[in-house]
């Protein structure tokens, strides 16, 4: 969650009209948000294949061994 005191130390960047271009944040504010992203994209990714057809492991290890993928 985004408080007031979070905010206070990031910077925006403007072209000569005023629109923002760019961001200026501290390093560690911006690793918190690509992890906040990596986890919503996980949420994401699981709510889309949880109703995928599961395949036993029993027969993938087949599949794999039988290509010669996977060492005993």
């Amino acid at each position: 969650m985004l408080t007031e005191s979070k905010i206070k130390d990031i910077k925006f960047v403007t072209d000569d009209t005023g629109h923002k271009t760019a961001v200026i944040m501290p390093i560690e504010r911006y690793e918190e948000y690509l992890e906040m992203l990596e986890d919503l994209h996980l949420v994401r990714v699981y709510h889309e294949r949880k109703n995928d057809e599961r395949i036993p492991w029993e027969q993938v290890r087949a599949e794999l061994e039988a290509e010669g993928k996977l060492d005993d």
